[in-house]
């Protein structure tokens, strides 16, 4: 009897921690995706095109007229060549507001080599329902 108890009382720590080991394997192996919540996002367009900038998806652009005005914290630069070099890299990590009808998205943004910081990104809505214009930038709030 002495003997089993002195097996036990050495064996047990190392069952219960190979009890315990493949869990926390399986959890560190398979890491849960998150998606965001886009529902903030009011304006169906606006939804759908940040969907799109999400996945990196080429269809961001079906949102837009043929040559939107586009801003950079306020200095004019050339929308297609813009997203043709941050579609797929940049994206929202969270969305924290959504202003005028739907049209005003602020969140947290990861600008690649940039890093990730606070930004705006205005939709301006033209004729025939695409966005004619996009300003972003930086904010704070």
């Amino acid at each position: 009897m002495y003997r089993t108890v002195i097996v036990m009382a050495l064996c047990g720590p190392l069952m219960a921690g190979a009890q315990s080991h493949p869990r926390k394997i399986t959890e560190q192996s398979s890491p849960k995706k998150q998606t965001m919540d886009l529902s903030k996002i009011t304006h169906p367009n606006v939804r759908k095109a940040i969907e799109a900038l999400q996945a990196g998806d080429k269809s961001w652009y079906s949102f837009f007229a043929d040559q939107p005005v586009m801003t950079d914290d306020g200095n004019t630069v050339d929308f297609k060549s813009f997203f043709g070099k941050a579609l797929g890299h940049e994206k929202f990590l969270s969305i924290d507001k959504v202003e005028n009808e739907g049209k005003e998205v602020y969140g947290n943004f990861k600008a690649g080599s940039w890093g990730t910081f606070k930004v705006f990104f205005k939709f301006h809505e033209g004729a025939g329902g695409k966005f004619d214009r996009l300003d972003i930038g930086q904010t704070k709030y």
